[in-house]
Parts: C-alpha cells; structure tokens; sequence
C-alpha cells in the first residue's frame, strides 16, 4: 500500500516528519511517496522549487522525494493511474479545507484520505466535512500524538527542535527564510 504525502514544504518541519512516522505505524504503508509541490495552488512559497525539493529530501531520508508539477492534487492522481488506491496522507487542519479542493469526491474516488488527528482535535469540525463526502468511509484516521505536530514555523521560531537537523543545516548553510527570522535555539 502505498502513502502519498504532499505539500509545500516551505520549509518541511518535524510535524511532517512525524505524520508521516505516524501513518506508516498505523496504516502498515510499505512506501511513502513524498510530493514537493512545485507551484502548490493553495498557497504562496518563499523558496523555489529545487530548493524545496532539497529541503524535502533531507527531511524525509527514508522516503522518496519528488516534485509535484501539478497545481491540484486531482490532476496528479489523474495522471498517475499506477498508483492503485493509494492513500494520500492529510493532517485534520488540512481535512478541513478538504471541500475546497479541486473535486474533492473525484480525489476520494481516486485515492482514500488518511487523516491525521492529534489528541483532543475537534471531531465535530472534522464530521462537518464528512458529512458532505460521496464515500465517507473511504476516509481513515489515525493518531498523531507528538504535540509538536501541529505547531507551525512563525518569525522567532527556533530551528532547533522545530525541523529535522538536517533541514536546519540547510536552511543555515543556504540563508534561507532569513526575513522569517528564525533562531538557532529556543
């Protein structure tokens, strides 16, 4: 069975690291297909793709990394027809905004959700969009217990603790996200 898991990665931080960890535990994935969206059609990015690819890639060591030309996560599953059921991974914030999407019942017919929730995440706001679903049952959740999980990298974040040293070492070594005003250390 294979994950996909597929994002900006602007810049990839331990909560993806985690998900990911997390979802193969639970779902018994044989692979996770990591998917660096090139130009992502849900949000800005402040780092070229090649950089994000990179960024990914030291991420996710174990995992194959590979960049995303589409912009909608239904045209990639078009054109991936080898991909037999594949279950593409999502944290419970990003299930949310799930009825937004490009046909998000043709992407459910495609490949089943998987959907990560932290403990104590509300279940009602996540039942709202199951609820509107074709085929509900075709989405899974499963635990994320790491309370870092879902913190986001914000200007004054420490790069220690908040992304894979290997990520860190990058983002120094590159100068990137310098306007974003990372710390080394908490």
């Amino acid at each position: 069975m294979i994950g996909l898991f597929g994002g900006a990665f602007d810049p990839p931080h331990n909560g993806h690291v985690e998900l990911v960890r997390a979802a193969k535990r639970a779902l018994g994935l044989d692979r996770v297909l990591v998917l660096v969206a090139a130009n992502p059609g849900h949000k800005a990015v402040e780092t070229a793709p090649a950089v994000r690819l990179d960024l990914a890639r030291a991420a996710f060591p174990a995992e194959e990394v590979v960049l995303d030309e589409h912009a909608r996560t239904v045209d990639l599953l078009r054109a991936h027809p080898e991909w037999v059921d594949p279950v593409f991974l999502l944290g419970a914030d990003e299930f949310c905004d799930f009825l937004s999407w490009k046909e998000p019942d043709e992407v459910l017919r495609l490949a089943r959700l998987a959907i990560a929730a932290r403990p104590g995440y509300p279940r009602e706001r996540l039942q709202r969009v199951l609820d509107r679903l074709d085929a509900p049952g075709r989405v899974l959740f499963f635990p994320l217990e790491q309370p870092f999980a879902s913190r986001r990298l914000r200007a004054g974040t420490a790069l220690e603790g908040a992304v894979p040293p290997g990520v860190a070492a990058l983002i120094r070594r590159e100068g990137l996200y310098e306007r974003r005003g990372y710390t080394e250390t908490a």
